[in-house]
């Protein structure tokens, strides 16, 4: 494997403050933390995947979660300082760290970004109190406010979420409220769809009833709008659901689109890596107590390692690399020209202007891509 393919590592720290209702990640309500113990933990699993990247260089780091700057200081340095000692950083990594934008995290930006952190990734939601409110966040919007301004000042980039198709929002308030947001001054922006999980409490409040989810057409409107708001602004979309600047995409989540390879630590984290020759996927555990103790008596928190098919990568490499606007290559010897049922599909779908393929590059057109999941169901079916 060459030193240049981009190698990135996630890694997963499970507690939050409160969970959200919306909320279908691996977290836990936040109790008391043995520093040292994580440390030691995220280090063992480290060099254990360290010995199968010899000679790779990391070209970024993440730390998402849960929250990650709840975490104490001193792991995310250690595993900053490992991440150097077991591998170095290519040139001008990008080191991220998920946040929220309380006024008591804020206070904490400088210390993490002394300890090596170069991008600040703020789970803002929402510029509305009412909205706030609604998600359960822990910050108001002034807080919000604040934490954008303060990070700019302290990190190199600093990006945002916002999450639209909230119930009663109109398409007036988004604009809006997209409107104040990009005049802020990021130059990323992560913008989500309100989606209800089965298993979060919305999900429950949704099944009983008590509110429900926006209707499908007014989804469709805020998501064009949005392309439109941003890409007049200088932040086109690069992914169905980010904006960026130029030269100021996400080059740890590219690596996911891309499909390229990662390393994940922590509970619940994912990687994919070329192991033994075929590339493998790989989990860990998720609940925190099982993956220290899994680490401390074996050096890994895996709890999976599957070699994966052709067929396998194939819709990997499809639902990944068509949420990018550079699309992804299709190879001749892809599984996918196996079937010719599948093929007619392929052909039906460039057709209906739902995707374009040229020199081997297959791209989601506009239509496409606010139609993703069904249309690779369509592909793959």
């Amino acid at each position: 494997m060459s030193e240049a393919t981009p190698l990135g590592v996630y890694v997963h720290w499970p507690y939050c403050a409160r969970i959200c209702p919306y909320c279908d990640f691996n977290v836990y309500k936040t109790r008391e933390i043995d520093a040292s113990r994580w440390a030691n933990a995220l280090t063992r699993d480290l060099e254990h995947w360290a010995e199968h990247t010899r000679d790779r260089k990391l070209t970024s780091l993440y730390f998402g979660g849960g929250t990650p700057s709840l975490a104490p200081v001193s792991v995310i340095e250690h595993v900053i300082k490992t991440c150097e000692r077991l591998w170095g950083f290519a040139l001008d990594p990008e080191i991220t760290m998920e946040a929220n934008p309380t006024d008591a995290e804020r206070s904490r930006f400088q210390e993490f970004s002394d300890a090596g952190v170069n991008r600040l990734s703020l789970g803002v939601q929402s510029l509305r109190d009412d909205a706030l409110k609604f998600l359960g966040r822990d910050h108001d919007a002034a807080s919000a406010r604040r934490a954008i301004q303060t990070a700019q000042k302290i990190f190199r980039r600093t990006t945002f979420d916002l999450i639209y198709a909230r119930p009663k929002q109109t398409l007036a308030d988004w604009r809006e409220e997209l409107t104040e947001a990009l005049s802020l001054g990021v130059t990323h922006l992560s913008l989500y769809q309100l989606t209800i999980e089965p298993s979060t409490a919305f999900g429950m409040q949704v099944k009983a009833g008590r509110w429900m989810p926006a209707d499908d057409n007014i989804c469709a409107d805020q998501f064009d709008l949005a392309q439109e708001i941003t890409a007049a602004a200088g932040l086109p979309a690069y992914e169905i659901s980010n904006h960026a600047a130029p030269d100021n995409q996400s080059r740890h989540n590219l690596i996911y689109w891309r499909y390229q390879d990662y390393i994940g630590v922590g509970p619940g984290a994912h990687g994919r890596l070329p192991l033994n020759g075929k590339r493998t996927a790989i989990e860990t555990f998720l609940k925190p107590e099982e993956y220290l103790s899994q680490v401390e008596a074996t050096r890994t928190g895996a709890s999976l390692r599957e070699p994966l098919d052709a067929e396998a990568q194939l819709t990997e490499r499809l639902a990944m690399g068509l949420r990018l606007h550079e699309g992804m290559t299709l190879y001749a010897d892809d599984t996918f020209y196996a079937d010719d049922a599948r093929v007619k599909r392929l052909e039906r779908a460039i057709e209906d202007g739902f995707l374009t393929h040229q020199c081997g590059r297959l791209t989601a057109t506009p239509t496409g891509r606010r139609l993703l999941n069904r249309l690779l169901y369509e592909l793959l079916g």
